[in-house]
């Protein structure tokens, strides 16, 4: 079994060890610009479009849940990923606890008005603020995949009404859900009077700039928004004028266009945006390395795994 691995910009020795130790019977190379040699598999992140010409290949891990860079080079060459080579996304790996912390913070901030305090801190004035009422601060999750239901049960744990939309129709107990077409009737039922809205949608051409002034619009008045998933979901300028005008009143983003975040760019000098640098969930190598070993020793004997994308739509 030979396994390709590709991770630009970090030491591989790290990975390519955990490897070798969960897949011992495996021959694993680091690929280099030219190698044109068979491989089994490719284990990477944002891999170059070369890699997957490799000979032989039957399946690609992406070292991470969004696999919109693969998606990318396919849009823009078809066929750089072959049809018969499976691509298969990380299932959490650690990513689900970490990112459920990050939109509970948010929503503790916001409700508590934590937000409001800190601006009065920076004026120097003392008022007590009431806090907004749990009963009416609801808090709508915008994708319901592995980790949108697992931060969707972590908010409701908060006391909070959840609500979450996906494409195909979900079940999660104790939190209602609508399914259907971006901006169609069970979308906009769903935005309804949300108070808070968590953005946690794959990245692909339909869901492109799906935080934008309409999306806005349908929220409760003076709203907030949480972007844990891809900066191309979000129109900038919209996001400006919602704060400006005061349908939005904060906003928490940890996911950008361009990375990292320029320091020209506007959203530095607006004080209602909070910015944190693609850290709400981070892959966890033991537990990334676990759950690919299994799948590929899954494969090799034959049998399906999970976590396989369905390229025509991106997810």
């Amino acid at each position: 079994m030979k396994i390709l691995f590709w991770l630009p910009q970090a030491d591989a020795s790290a990975w390519l060890h955990g490897l070798a130790r969960a897949l011992p019977e495996a021959e694993l190379r680091e690929w280099q610009p030219g190698d044109t040699a068979p491989a089994d598999y490719a284990v990477v992140w944002h891999p170059p479009r070369e890699l997957f010409a490799a000979p032989g290949l039957r399946a690609v891990f992406n070292l991470g849940a969004g696999v919109d860079a693969i998606l990318a080079l396919e849009r823009d060459q078809p066929g750089t990923l072959p049809a018969n080579v499976m691509l298969v996304r990380l299932e959490d790996s650690g990513m689900g606890p970490q990112m459920g912390e990050y939109v509970q913070h948010a929503v503790l901030r916001y409700l508590r008005r934590f937000d409001d305090y800190a601006l009065q801190q920076a004026r120097r004035e003392w008022h007590v603020l009431a806090p907004h009422p749990l009963e009416t601060f609801t808090v709508g999750i915008l994708g319901l995949g592995v980790l949108g239901a697992q931060v969707a049960r972590a908010v409701a744990a908060l006391g909070v009404p959840v609500r979450g939309f996906s494409r195909s129709a979900k079940t999660l107990a104790g939190i209602e859900t609508f399914s259907g077409e971006l901006h169609g009737p069970q979308f906009d039922a769903f935005l309804s009077n949300v108070k808070l809205l968590v953005n946690l949608l794959p990245a692909t051409p339909d869901t492109e700039n799906v935080l934008d002034a309409r999306t806005f619009g349908k929220l409760a008045r003076g709203a907030y928004l949480v972007n844990v998933a891809r900066g191309t979901h979000l129109a900038e300028a919209d996001l400006l004028d919602a704060l400006g005008n005061g349908t939005l009143a904060a906003a928490t983003l940890d996911v950008f266009r361009e990375e990292p975040l320029p320091a020209e760019h506007p959203f530095w000098r607006e004080p209602r945006i909070t910015i944190t640098p693609h850290s709400s969930a981070l892959t966890l190598r033991d537990e990334a390395i676990s759950q690919i070993a299994d799948k590929i020793g899954a494969l090799a004997r034959g049998e399906t795994v999970s976590g396989v994308v369905h390229v025509e739509r991106g997810y």
